[in-house]
């Protein structure tokens, strides 16, 4: 027998409770033994959650299953911070197992997490902390443990990816997409996390940590997010030079040293991460021996998230059954591995720019001389519109250059008087 602990009784634990309900015989099969949810814990134990539960399995408190030697497997999903880092803390002291859905917790405490974790010779599962019900790091931890990982580019978050599907492919502005993701429940009321980046820099922290062996730190994460997006750029970027705009969560591996970056980015029109729409997830993985791959599904919902929360289960509850639970650590994790992070300076990509000037002969001569005197070579130029009040804009896409001297040139151009609002940037990744 393997008994659970559930601590947090929202949407996905709930549904994490009705596939335990209905599929019990199925996962028994898998584990090899009886599995059963000893113990529920929420602060409210009396709103109806779309699934019966004995009410002798509720409580409001959470030492009922953190103090009980019989419980196994704690399942902390209540989100936040504090309570949920103590929670899971605690369960690891107490040499329980945790299987966690919480992304930013893993991601500012990866360190101590497994650390204690090792110590204590027990396992932390979190596969439906990225990609919600996509196996995403069961395939990269387990199924691509033979790769050298090149490179990872993640549609990860599904508010900003419906955002700029409605911009793309209806034409709307930043602010009717956001409010219509808002109405249709895929954002936030307060949707900082997402539309800036941060949800993405937190996922893409696990996953590079995972990728490479150590410790990815938000911090050391370039993040931008997708809250200066213009519909007039998404829809010059497709017609003239045919990209789509996504925001991306982006690892390298360049001369030894990693690339990692969030941000908005135009990709090409054939490539697979520009057919991921609406509220959908995807992260496109390679290897140095297995080429590339893509993870594909829902990023978010009850019952997606649910579905990866009891595969950890089922993972978990198998070595538990077996006694083999600890004896080898889930994450291969060596806190002495140095990461080295190339600098976003000297990051090389192609770029998207977009500069507002007045209508007046020798305003290119002006811009391409400073773009040039910086290193920064034009690929491709559009002038196509008339003057509005006197200002028109001028589209540009380059050649790979890097970072610092693609800013250091922006900094020049918005300084001279032709120019009337600050330039526009977007990075364009052709690469896998």
């Amino acid at each position: 027998m393997v008994n659970i602990g559930l601590i947090g009784f929202g949407t996905v634990s709930a549904g994490t409770v009705k596939i335990l309900y209905n599929n019990i015989s199925r996962i028994e099969e898998k584990v090899g033994t009886k599995v059963k949810i000893k113990k529920i814990c929420d602060q409210d134990i009396t709103t109806p959650r779309g699934v019966r539960v004995p009410h002798e399995l509720l409580t409001t408190d959470i030492n009922e299953i953190l103090n009980d030697p019989d419980i196994d497997i704690i399942v902390e999903l209540i989100g936040g911070d504090a309570t949920a880092k103590k929670i899971i803390f605690s369960a690891i002291k107490k040499g329980k197992h945790v299987v966690t859905a919480n992304k930013a917790i893993l991601a500012k405490n990866w360190d101590s997490i497994f650390t204690m974790a090792r110590k204590n010779k027990v396992l932390v599962y979190f596969e439906a902390s990225v990609g919600g019900g996509i196996p995403v790091l069961q395939a990269l931890n387990e199924g691509l443990a033979a790769n050298r990982i090149e490179s990872i580019l993640g549609i990860l978050n599904g508010t900003t990816n419906y955002i700029l599907t409605k911009m793309t492919k209806e034409s709307k502005s930043f602010k009717e997409a956001l409010r219509e993701a808002q109405r249709e429940g895929f954002a936030e009321r307060d949707p900082s996390l997402d539309i800036g980046g941060i949800d993405t820099k937190q996922k893409l922290s696990i996953l590079s940590s995972i990728a490479f062996g150590s410790w990815m730190k938000p911090d050391d994460i370039y993040c931008e997010g997708i809250n200066h997006i213009e519909q007039q750029d998404i829809k010059y970027g497709r017609e003239e030079f045919g990209y789509i705009l996504k925001l991306l969560g982006i690892n390298k591996i360049t001369k030894d040293k990693i690339e990692t970056r969030v941000h908005p980015t135009f990709i090409p029109e054939g490539h697979l991460l520009t057919l991921v729409d609406n509220e959908f997830n995807a992260i496109y993985i390679t290897g140095d021996a297995v080429g590339e791959t893509m993870y594909y599904g829902k990023g978010a919902g009850q019952m997606s998230a649910a579905s990866a929360v009891v595969s950890d289960i089922i993972y978990l509850a198998r070595h538990v059954a077996n006694k083999t639970a600890g004896n080898v650590p889930y994450v291969h994790y060596d806190r002495k591995k140095i990461l080295y992070i190339n600098s976003m300076d000297n990051v090389q990509t192609k770029y998207y720019l977009r500069f507002t000037t007045v209508d007046r002969p020798g305003v290119l001569a002006k811009i391409s001389g400073i773009l040039g005197k910086n290193k920064v070579s034009i690929a491709s130029c559009y002038q196509k519109e008339r003057a509005v009040a006197k200002e028109v804009p001028i589209i540009m896409v380059t050649h790979k250059a890097t970072e610092g001297n693609m800013r250091k040139a922006l900094r020049e151009i918005d300084r001279l008087p032709v120019i009337k609002a600050k330039s526009k940037l977007i990075r364009i990744e052709e690469d896998s």
